[in-house]
C-alpha cells in the first residue's frame, strides 16, 4: 500500500488554466532529509527586486539552478544560473517522472518562517517557455497558497504540505495570479522548489 498519494488530482481551477496538486509524491521522513541536504547545501542569498522604482532586499532567500548559459530575469534583476547539486538533480527526476516534462531550470525559495511570504504575481516572463509547465515542489512546513483570478477576483486557496507537488501548466500565468501569504503563527521554514523551462 503507497504510504502517499502519486495520483495526478483534478484540476484545481475553475477555468482559464490548470493547476493539478498531486499531494505526497515524497513521503514526511526523506521529504526532512531533502530540506536539510537542501538547506546546506545551496548558496541561498536574499533576494533583490525592483518595485515601483524602488530597490528591496527581501527577507526571503532564493537560488537560481539551470543548465549552463539559462539565465532568467523578474523583477527588473537577472539570475545567472548555478549548477545541480546531486540532490537537486535527485529531485528533478522524480518531478520529471511525475509530470512528463524535462526541466532545464529551477528557482529555489527559503521562508524561514510565516513572516516571510510572496505578494501576487504570475509566472509570465519573456525567457519562460509560453503555457509551459511549472512544476511545485514543497518542502518543510505546510503553507496556504493562493490563487486570484485576473479580471473575476476569483480566489481559491489550497494547502501544501511537506513532500507535495502542485502542477500549473497551459493558461494559468495569463488568466490568474499566485502568492504564498504570510502566516505568523508559522514559526519554521520552508523551502520551495520551482521546475520549469526557459527558453533561449
Amino acid at each position: 500500500m503507497d504510504l502517499f498519494n502519486t495520483t495526478v488530482s483534478a484540476n484545481i481551477l475553475p477555468y482559464d488554466g490548470t493547476a493539478n496538486y498531486c499531494g505526497k509524491i515524497i513521503d514526511r521522513t526523506e521529504s526532512r532529509i531533502y530540506f536539510e541536504k537542501l538547506l546546506l547545501e545551496i548558496p541561498w542569498k536574499r533576494d533583490v527586486v525592483v518595485l515601483f522604482g524602488k530597490q528591496i532586499t527581501t527577507r526571503r532567500k532564493v537560488a537560481w539552478i539551470a543548465d549552463p548559459e539559462r539565465t532568467y530575469a523578474y523583477s527588473k534583476t537577472t539570475k545567472n544560473p548555478l549548477p545541480w547539486s546531486h540532490t537537486l538533480l535527485d529531485l528533478k527526476k522524480k518531478v520529471e517522472e511525475k509530470c512528463g516534462v524535462c526541466f532545464n531550470s529551477c528557482l529555489a525559495n527559503l521562508y524561514h518562517d510565516g513572516n516571510e511570504g510572496m505578494s501576487w504575481h504570475a509566472d509570465d516572463e519573456r525567457e519562460l517557455e509560453p503555457e509551459g509547465t511549472i512544476a511545485s515542489l514543497s518542502l518543510g512546513v505546510s503553507r496556504d497558497f493562493l490563487f486570484k483570478h485576473k479580471t473575476t477576483r476569483h480566489r481559491i486557496r489550497h494547502h501544501l504540505e511537506t513532500g507535495s507537488l502542485l502542477i500549473m501548466k497551459g493558461a494559468i500565468q495569463k488568466y490568474w495570479l499566485h502568492s504564498l501569504p504570510k502566516r505568523k503563527k508559522v514559526k519554521t521554514a520552508r523551502i520551495n522548489l520551482t521546475f520549469r523551462n526557459i527558453v533561449k
